[in-house]
């Protein structure tokens, strides 16, 4: 074993970053073991330096990040910030002085990945970042190393615990949304600030870093459909446990049939209770693989937390290092396809609506014609009236398989029927 250590050096403490801290220490003999070398803790940039941080040496503490990656003799640096800047200019400026990087930064990369892995390239360093995408679970590096060889067609996936928390606890105690939330926020699932999870913009990043692995082209967030899940209801639910369906937040990567485009999209949708997903409960993760060779692959388990991602931070740490060691690096940006990514009109997949409609006869013919005439053709109907009388009645539609454009078409020209009052959700199936 080689007796210098390998230095790194750590930007942010917090959650994630201190746990990594902490089994660097506590796993040191470990870590060199499987290394090859001893793996140093060279120093950790903060924001606030006062901070009494548990098993870390004050002296290693700075708030100076650039002068730490700056330094020349630092092997590796792991970025565990978030955010764009300062992460950006940090991890080029890594890459410019000799390290290699270690990043859980899932916004940072689904923007600027393809900028970073060409400089990475050319400084000859490597970029890993399994931590960005779904915590603990190993995704990254079976998507670009183990399922290499393969043709990876669709990713299927719950991809944020709090969200899948908050859908869950609505299924099953029938709470509304916001009691659900309140119940996150209370458990420590959700921020202050939910908005990031439960408007889709932290799945959406993880959507454009896993479709851009999956299939091999440039995919980024602004390419990435989103719809958050705030006005998913208690009656949606109501109306998937009839179809023997719940609801969860997904995001969904596809390759198109033909093999000439791809898409990419977060949104709420309905799934089978056969379906693998649907039995995802509480905060964890679940992503559903399909490819031509492998079949249908399933990955799941802690998608959050301190120590979760820190073993995700630590097992990019150790391949990272077995790589300096050797001379060598690993698996870089594979886009070669440069497959376009399509609008989300062009998506096909089931919808179910529901509609408030006049009580009257005639009604439902008048809801089938706007269908046809849009080229959507209805599975099954569901129509009763509301108990409360008022002349009107809750009509549910569920259609085959048609794209997201012909669908939209179809709710718009409902929305100017005499007889419809409004259109109380519409709800995409998946999974089947």
């Amino acid at each position: 074993m080689r007796t210098r250590p390998l230095k790194v050096a750590l930007l942010g403490c917090g959650v994630v970053g201190s746990e990594v801290a902490r089994i660097m220490t506590t796993h040191a003999d470990d870590l060199a073991a499987r290394i090859g070398a001893p793996v140093e803790l060279a120093g950790v940039a903060v924001r606030r330096p006062s901070k009494v941080r548990e098993g870390i040496d004050p002296a290693l503490v700075t708030t100076d990040a650039t002068a730490l990656v700056k330094g020349g003799d630092i092997d590796v640096v792991v970025e565990v910030i978030g955010g764009i800047e300062p992460a950006r200019t940090l991890i080029t400026t890594a890459f410019e002085h000799g390290a290699s990087v270690v990043s859980a930064n899932k916004a940072l990369l689904a923007q600027d990945g393809a900028a970073l892995h060409a400089l990475a390239e050319e400084q000859g360093r490597d970029l890993y970042y399994e931590a960005a995408v779904a915590g603990a679970i190993p995704l990254i590096r079976p998507l670009r190393e183990s399922l290499a060889g393969d043709k990876v067609n669709r990713v299927l996936g719950i991809v944020n615990g709090t969200t899948n928390f908050i859908l869950d606890k609505m299924d099953s105690t029938g709470a509304g949304y916001q009691e659900a939330l309140d119940e996150a926020t209370a458990l420590g699932y959700a921020e202050a600030d939910p908005t990031a999870d439960v408007e889709g913009f932290d799945a959406a990043a993880k959507a454009a870093i896993l479709a851009g692995i999956a299939f091999h082209t440039r995919v980024r967030l602004d390419d990435v459909y989103r719809e958050g899940m705030t006005e998913v209801t208690a009656a949606d639910f109501a109306s998937a446990r009839r179809m023997g369906c719940t609801i969860k937040l997904l995001a969904i990567c596809e390759r198109a049939a033909d093999g000439g485009s791809v898409t990419a999209r977060v949104h709420p949708a309905m799934i089978p209770l056969s379906h693998p997903l649907a039995s995802v409960r509480g905060a964890y993760n679940a992503v559903f693989v399909e490819s031509d060779a492998a079949g249908q692959l399933m990955f799941y388990g802690p998608g959050a937390g301190g120590a979760p991602t820190a073993s995700a931070v630590l097992g990019d740490l150790v391949a990272v290092c077995r790589n300096k060691l050797s001379g060598a690096t690993g698996p870089g940006d594979s886009a070669y396809t440069q497959l376009p990514v399509s609008p989300m009109g062009e998506v096909v997949t089931r919808y179910h609506i529901s509609l408030d409609v006049a009580d009257k006869p005639g009604v439902l013919a008048q809801v089938a014609t706007v269908f046809a005439e849009h080229g959507v053709s209805i599975d099954t109907v569901r129509q009763q009236g509301r108990q409360d009388g008022g002349g009107e009645a809750s009509l549910v539609v569920v259609t085959h398989r048609a794209s997201d454009a012909s669908l939209n078409g179809t709710v718009e020209a409902l929305r100017n029927l005499d007889t419809v009052r409004g259109v109380a959700s519409i709800m995409r199936v998946e999974g089947e």
